[in-house]
């Protein structure tokens, strides 16, 4: 759905689940270059950073940027972020039956994984109908491939060594772009997968773990990991057993080595990009005045000046669920959260503009939809997308239409005289996300609302979403792309990443009294319907509704586009910047020149 975007960690742009992520536009920043001044001599290298450390090694299993996957693996197609084409990647070619139905992929001849075994159509069915496909496995992966109202999942089968054939229960508009899923390897993977442990679940839950030997993970894309040291960095070398080669019959890619310093502080990657010994760096709207002016000085440029495809926003917890009869959100809390009016008079209470204009300078713009605005399906304001512009008087008539009063202090109460007081969680660190929350504290303020405003560590604050649910309001960013059902897992209330009203997940206690919406039902059905049809003008009018319902039942209350840009050292050639897929998207073609 793939949390992606200009996010380096999704260098080679190809089809995953919306994921989390822990910046806003989370790209490459650098480390300190001294630590690796020796290596940089022998070998053309990138040096890079992170905000935080990769969670698994295991792509079925990942559900948070920063990951590995972007650089280590890669799928039958791939996504073309400059043209939005889908083009042949491990498949050389596809043939799709009329009926819309068949899929037949023949993969290139020769592929190898980075190990130098034979990659074969075996490893592509082991994929998909052993860790993808296969309901034992808790991946996200699954929710995209889920088809029509009966959620039915393709069936796929071997024809030859090279040839695979996917069949659908009924034609699904997304599948071939799907199909850039990446491909894991059979002969190191299939064991843990008929293997069970203690609790009789597949030992594969557990394999391939950050603190696996990096010689153990077997990969195809263009890098696999040398190196990784907890919390220090993330080396990767050249996998030479990567398919593509130049014109000139050259393997690609020509860096030889990429390395990811693990640098929590934004500030400390600029410092050292400033320093000249980085390779490049996010702009953000704090940084992009300071680095213009040191363009040529510096001997680097600033790519890009067009709205990322990603999301920012806030969202409030409508589980009504329980767990061992104990509420996941305080009931009169929870009463405020599940009222309409009480979401909307948030929105109108975010002054956007003024966060554009103080936090992003002006780099930035009003986000209304979680589908972007490259994407032909997207709904404008001119359209009829609702919009939530400043307005405090609006938001006061709301919430007293909505039973909401005013004490003479001006403090927000409930019908019953409660406080109207939550706490609004963001990961630290990120200190554009923490200037929006300090500013959505003081906005909500103005509407007697107190917000308690804290932010947390990356991996305590992904598990209160993502497993406790242990949380009230909260603040955070999805990836993006131009086709919207890659949001399935998102939209679909029994989605992985359906984090406003969240199921439990394989593994996770259970939730008693939870409740859909009929308006979060619709938006789920609505999905199945717009992957069903293959008319574009109706699949945009689809998708123009499901914009219309999130705007105005707001279970993700969007605020700021910020622009995507990046800044790069000029030694590298064959930059070709892209929202959709950063400055590193082609990482294949980039050299690096004396």
């Amino acid at each position: 759905m793939k949390f992606f975007r200009q996010i380096f960690l999704a260098i080679k742009y190809f089809w995953l689940p919306i994921i989390l992520t822990s910046a806003t536009a989370l790209t490459l920043t650098a480390c300190n270059p001294t630590n690796f001044k020796s290596a940089s001599a022998q070998v053309p290298q990138l040096v890079s950073s992170i905000l935080s450390d990769p969670k698994t090694f295991n792509l079925a299993l990942s559900q948070e940027s920063p990951n590995i996957f972007g650089l280590t693996y890669i799928g039958l197609v791939t996504q073309n972020p400059i043209t939005g084409k889908v083009e042949p990647d491990l498949a050389e070619s596809w043939q799709i039956s009329d009926d819309k139905l068949r899929f037949t992929f023949t993969l290139r001849e020769g592929l190898k994984w980075s190990d130098g075994q034979p990659l074969t159509a075996e490893d592509v069915v082991f994929t998909y109908n052993e860790i993808y496909l296969n309901e034992a496995i808790p991946t996200d992966t699954r929710d995209g491939f889920r088809i029509g109202v009966s959620r039915k999942l393709p069936t796929v089968r071997k024809l030859d060594e090279r040839q695979v054939e996917f069949t659908l229960p009924e034609p699904f508009r997304p599948f071939l772009l799907n199909t850039g899923t990446s491909i894991l390897p059979a002969h190191a993977l299939r064991e843990s997968i008929k293997q069970k442990d203690s609790e009789g679940k597949p030992t594969f839950l557990s394999k391939w773990g950050v603190d696996t030997p990096t010689k153990q993970i077997i990969v195809n894309g263009p890098y696999k990991v040398e190196r990784y040291d907890t919390s220090e960095r993330v080396v990767f070398r050249r996998n030479p057993y990567y398919w593509r080669k130049d014109n000139q019959g050259k393997s690609q890619p020509y860096i030889e080595r990429m390395v990811w310093q693990i640098v929590e502080n934004t500030d400390t990657s600029l410092l050292q990009f400033r320093s000249g010994g980085l390779d490049t760096v996010p702009v953000t709207p704090e940084y992009f005045s300071l680095l213009k002016v040191q363009e040529k000085q510096g001997n680097f440029k600033i790519y890009g000046n067009e709205p990322g495809t990603g999301t920012t926003f806030v969202l409030f917890n409508l589980n009504k669920g329980k767990r061992n009869g104990k509420p996941l959100v305080n009931p009169v809390k929870s009463r405020w959260f599940n009222t309409v009016e009480f979401r909307q008079a948030v929105a109108y209470a975010i002054d956007r503009k003024t966060m554009i204009n103080n936090t992003y300078r002006g780099l930035g713009e009003p986000q209304n939809s979680p589908i972007t605005v490259q994407s032909p399906y997207y709904l404008s304001p001119k359209e009829g997308l609702k919009t939530y512009d400043y307005n405090i008087n609006k938001a006061k008539e709301l919430l007293i239409k909505a039973g909401f009063k005013y004490n003479q202090q001006g403090q927000l109460l409930d019908a019953e005289a409660n406080r109207v007081r939550f706490t609004l969680l963001t990961n630290s660190g990120n200190k554009i996300r923490e200037a929006i929350g300090s500013q959505i504290k003081r906005d909500l303020s103005k509407i007697g609302m107190q917000v308690d405003f804290t932010p947390l560590a990356w991996n305590t604050y992904t598990d209160k979403l993502s497993n406790s649910l242990d949380w009230e309001a909260s603040m955070l960013g999805l990836t993006g792309g131009l086709e919207p059902n890659d949001g399935a897992n998102v939209w679909s209330p029994e989605g992985g990443l359906h984090m406003f009203n969240q199921k439990p997940q394989p593994g996770q206690q259970p939730i008693e009294g939870r409740e859909v919406a009929p308006w979060e039902a619709e938006i789920g059905k609505l999905y199945i319907q717009a992957a069903q049809e293959f008319d574009e003008a109706k699949v945009k009018e689809i998708y123009g509704e499901t914009q219309r319902i999130t705007q105005e039942n707001l279970p993700l209350i969007y605020l700021v586009n910020q622009l995507s840009m990046s800044a790069v050292r000029n030694r590298f050639e064959g930059i070709r910047f892209s929202a959709l897929g950063g400055a590193f998207w082609n990482i294949h073609e980039i050299k690096v020149m004396n």
